[in-house]
């Protein structure tokens, strides 16, 4: 069982800005930015390759609810909407949740890897590969 489960079940306490039958958002518990919000589904899926559209959908107009209160409510410049999906991105907890985290301008938070480039070539490989 995830700790995500244990908190959807009230096992764990949390500090809850919403909930429907489908997903809750919680406040981190090791914000990035105060009011760093989790939204996460209630049935467990380990990546988004495992849920259905539907409910990513949903999880996305939860998540466009979240950014326009922290826009309102803490006055953020701006929001990271980011999903680790599997553990080679970072996912701690395997059980598809989005962070959405308030950003304010100057605050010096940064969240990607180093810049790399394409040799000659390359990019069209890749997008020869990528292509859907």
């Amino acid at each position: 069982m995830t700790i995500f489960e244990k908190i959807i079940n009230g096992d764990i306490p949390s500090t809850k800005i919403y909930e429907d039958d489908s997903v809750i958002a919680i406040l981190d518990i090791a914000p990035r930015a105060k009011g760093h919000t989790l939204v996460i589904s209630k049935k467990v899926y380990p990546a988004i390759g495992d849920a259905p559209v539907e409910l990513l959908s949903h999880m996305m107009e939860i998540v466009k609810k979240v950014d326009m209160k922290m826009r309102d409510a803490l006055k953020a410049d701006g929001t990271n909407v980011i999903i680790n999906n599997s553990p080679a991105s970072g996912q701690e907890v395997p059980h598809l949740h989005i962070h959405v985290i308030p950003r304010f301008n100057g605050d010096g938070i940064s969240f990607f890897p180093p810049a790399t480039s394409y040799a000659d070539g390359e990019a069209k490989e890749y997008g020869d590969k990528l292509r859907i």
